[in-house]
Order: C-alpha cells, then structure tokens, then sequence
C-alpha cells in the first residue's frame, strides 16, 4: 500500500515520557518525509505548544500540517495558515463558569501563548503550562475576561466522580451545541460540536484529495480511537489502554521504545522502493538547503545508481569562470547520500564521513555538470561510492570517492 500521509497523536505516542522526541524517533520521520510522505501531528494541544515539535522534525520544510484542539483547527505549517477553525460562541462563557464555580472546579482556555485562568495555583493548570511553554495569567472574572472566540475551554478537578456527573450532565444539557468528554481523569473539554481528531482529519483528506486507505493514524488515547479507525491503517501505541488497542489493526510498542519509529519503518520505509521515490519532491524540500543553494537538482535513482545535475555559474563558479572544486565535492556528496539513504534499513541512519576527489578536466560557466555515483562497497557498517562528473559533452571533469558510515538508530 502507498501511504501519502502519516497522522501522529503527540502525548504518549510521538513523546517519550520525558516528553522529547528521540534521535531514532526523529531520523524515521524526517526520512519518511524525505521519501515524500507528509506528517500530521494531531493533538489536544494548542498551537503554541505544538509548534517547536514541528520545526524539530523539519515538518515546515516538507508541507507538513497540525490539527491542534484534538481537531478544532487544521494549520498549513509551512505556510502558517489556519485552513479550518471552529470555536466557541463567547456567550457560552457565563455558563460553563457559573457552572464550575458552584463545583468548585477550576476553569481555563487558551489565547496565544498564554491559559487564561481561575485558578494559576491548580497543579494540573501549571503542568499544562509547562508542557506547552505558556504563560499563566490569573483571572477573577473568567467570563468577563473571555471577550474573543475560544477553541476549547478546559474544566479541572481531581474529583473524578463529580467530573463524570458533570460531563454526563452536560452531554445531555449541550448536545448540539457544545460536545464535551474526559481526555484526562482531571480534565474534561468543552469544545465545539462535532469536533474531534477523525471530523477534523477528514475534512484535512478533503482538502489535500487524499484518501482515508492512503493513510497512517498512530494513537495512545480514547480520543485517537476515531482517528485510528478512519485511517486505512490504524495503530495503537504499546502504552495505549486496552480499549483503544481493539480498535486498532495493529499494536506497536510503547512510546519509551520508540513505537512510532518501529511502526513506520515496517509499514512505509521497507516497503519503499527507489523508483518510488519523488525526487520533485525531494529537489524542492532541499531548495533552500546547501544543495538548492548550488542548484543542484536530483534526476534519477536506484539503489545502486544515483544521478544529480548541476550548474555552473556564480554559485559554483571559481572567480575566473571555472568550476570550483568544493561544489564540485558538494555535488558528489549530495549523489552518495541519496545513496546511502535509499540503501539504508528501515532501522539505520547514514554519516558522512570520507570524501576524496580528483579533478581531472574544467568545466567552464554556462555549462551544467552531471555527477553518476554507483555503488563500490555495501558493507554493515558502510557504503563506498564512485561519483563520476561529466561536462554536458560528456568529458570526465572530477571523479570522487565517498565512504558513508551506516549506524543503528538509537
């Protein structure tokens, strides 16, 4: 199956639980990305809190998209557009508060980089905090203070019998207007109706023409279970409860073993084949990297060949019109990385780290070199490449030899 888009829950599935995303978690996804796949990160989280995950795991770079709110907003992350939002008429306000002040329960929502709250001292509301990097700001009058649109508003007690009573009571109360469910035995979200991860990710596959059999959904929660029966193939994480697993068509193991990365290696990376692979996608994700800087362009691949095309002209020129020898070393180690990468286990990652060349001829500005890298050497350990660079008339310019370590991911 050719998968297009893989849609991640973040908290106890993309995360460990020191709350990083590890090296092995990120060179999978990257990878995956660079083979053409686009990444979703679908969270309870909002924006703010979302974001840095994004750009650690490039995303911005490869038309990657965010549904934060557990679905009540989808973000174009390269663009940083909001291509769909619902949220909460203000005049619901008064009631949700009168409401949690009679129970006693703390009351928050969001409003850019900062909770809004009642109570700044809650030990839930300060973790929230921290877990997004936000701003706390106490509020005495939590209604009056909410004078915009929320996308969800966040009621807090440790008191999980009256939460319960108070969500059943609500699910009868604001059916049609409001939706509301438990996504932690302390907090229960008031959000707009028909809002969740699988509504909202539906309306994504709209917009991109992207159909439901043609993705991943990954998920540790209650709130991925819609999202992980949508998906064509649904997984849930080893740490998911066992409710969420028999909803699922495969179990991977936990968030503290690397699940996600696991689950994608077997089901995307060994599955893909080097014709396969987009090197469109591939020249325009790297146009603002080295490579695009040198206008180096990728134009064919297989696993035992890799070819690129080059310039010649002020970028990679010498000051006297001739090609420079560093770009012409930059353009060889583009061809062998490529290489390597395709080559690469689902579980392996790829270094630099010999690189050696012999110019032989000059190519001259105006020209446009070709570099042909064919495999020497596929070792456990490492790759050895031959790049071979011609002129457009075929004369032999430089010939270099690469050597790629090949190392486990951790």
């Amino acid at each position: 199956m050719e998968y297009k888009l893989i849609v991640l829950d973040i908290d106890g599935t993309l995360l460990n639980n020191d709350n990083i995303i590890t090296s092995r978690m990120r060179a999978t996804l990257i990878k995956v990305q660079q083979m053409g796949v686009r990444l979703v990160l679908a969270s309870g989280r909002p924006p703010y809190g979302i974001m840095p995950l994004v750009k650690e795991l490039d995303m911005d770079k490869h038309d990657g998209y965010i549904l934060s709110y557990n679905g009540g907003q989808i973000v174009n992350v390269s663009k940083n557009e909001v291509v769909f939002e619902k949220r909460i008429d203000p005049s619901m306000i008064p009631y949700l508060e009168k409401k949690a002040q009679k129970e006693g329960f703390a009351i928050f929502t969001y409003r850019g980089d900062t909770i809004i709250t009642n109570d700044v001292t809650n030990k839930h509301i300060i973790h929230e905090a921290e877990l997004n990097a936000m701003k706390l700001e106490q509020v005495e009058n939590f209604s009056e203070t909410i004078d915009f649109e929320p996308d969800k508003c966040m009621i807090v007690s440790d008191d999980e019998d009256a939460l319960a009573e108070l969500e059943n009571h609500w699910k009868k109360r604001l059916a049609g207007v409001l939706d509301v469910f438990r996504s932690e035995t302390y907090f229960l979200e008031v959000v707009p109706p028909f809002i969740d991860k699988a509504y909202t990710l539906a309306i994504l596959l709209e917009k991109l023409g992207v159909s439901t059999e043609n993705i991943i959904a990954i998920g540790d929660g209650v709130c991925d279970v819609n999202m992980l029966q949508l998906a064509g193939l649904g997984i849930a994480m080893g740490n998911a409860q066992d409710s969420v697993k028999a909803c699922a068509d495969h179990i991977t193991l936990t968030n503290e073993e690397d699940g996600v990365a696991v689950a994608i290696e077997n089901a995307v990376l060994s599955e893909m084949h080097p014709t396969a692979i987009p090197l469109d996608k591939l020249n325009e994700a790297a146009k603002h990297a080295l490579m695009g800087n040198l206008g180096i362009q990728y134009t064919y691949a297989s696993e035992n060949r890799i070819e690129a095309t080059m310039p010649v002209d002020e970028r990679t020129r010498q000051p006297f019109g001739i090609l420079h020898g560093g770009a012409t070393l930059a353009l060889a180690e583009t061809v062998a990385g490529l290489g390597s990468l395709v080559l690469c286990k689902p579980d392996e990652v790829m270094v630099g780290m010999q690189v050696s060349g012999n110019h032989l001829a000059s190519a001259h500005e105006g020209d446009t070199v070709r570099a042909v890298g064919t495999i020497l050497h596929k070792g456990r350990s490492s790759h050895v490449w031959n790049v071979d660079i011609f002129t457009s008339t075929d004369r032999l310019v430089s010939t270099v030899r690469i050597v790629n370590s090949i190392l486990k991911k951790k």
